[in-house]
């Protein structure tokens, strides 16, 4: 792990963005080493590695799901998860809210989109969330609340189409800020941005950078 490079990349966000450290595949005494430097929100992507996570650690600690959620899963975050970044489609934002309600809580999420020329990445398209949006069933979700949006740019050394892709989120973002969102203070997220991306994501306006491998260096997938 990287503490340097962390105190480099914290040093560099404005005060409106804030760093979630992906801790996927990386051990608890990892996180804890992190925690005891200051950091408090960490993502995972995989829902059982989170919980074991989670039941290990600080209580305090902000979980972020950040990877593809399984309908099946769900249950393994409802009872903690602070935000679930990654809702790719109205049926499994509905299981999320059915989760929350036997969990007694209001489950804060961002919706997905897929932005990238990648078709491997999940993710709304603008029409496929509108129609969501304005479909009476979704104002009955009382145990979801949306809080912004997220998407992954293609994985591509041309930094021009990675900016375009962070800001045609960023369009997304304020469109559905403007038309569904606009008394809403909780829609304020904009997560966007990785290691190798996340400068021109904080210039486009991501309020959330995804950070991993440039912290706690390459992955073991063998944990």
């Amino acid at each position: 792990m990287n503490i340097e490079k962390y105190d480099e990349i914290r040093a560099s966000l404005p005060a409106g963005t804030r760093l979630v450290a992906v801790s996927k595949f990386k051990p608890a005494e990892d996180i804890s080493a992190l925690y005891q430097h200051g950091q408090r929100v960490f993502g995972e992507n995989h829902a059982q590695e989170m919980r074991e996570k989670h039941a290990q650690l600080p209580q305090d600690i902000e979980w972020h799901f950040i990877g593809h959620l399984q309908t099946n899963k769900i249950k393994y975050i409802a009872p903690y998860v602070s935000l679930i970044h990654s809702i790719d489609s109205f049926d499994l934002l509905k299981e999320v809210n059915k989760h929350a309600v036997k969990n007694g809580r209001v489950i804060p999420c961002l919706l997905q989109f897929h932005i990238a020329d990648e078709e491997t990445k999940f993710g709304f398209s603008l029409e496929e969330c509108e129609e969501m949006l304005q479909n009476p069933e979704f104002q009955e979700l009382k145990n979801v609340a949306i809080h912004g949006v997220m998407g992954m740019a293609t994985f591509t050394d041309d930094q021009g189409q990675v900016r375009g892709e962070f800001h045609h989120l960023r369009q997304i973002f304020d469109k559905l800020k403007t038309d569904y969102f606009p008394q809403n203070p909780d829609f304020k997220e904009l997560s966007m941005g990785m290691s190798e991306d996340y400068p021109i994501a904080v210039e486009e306006g991501s309020t959330l950078v995804r950070i991993g491998s440039a912290i706690f260096g390459p992955r073991n997938y063998n944990i």
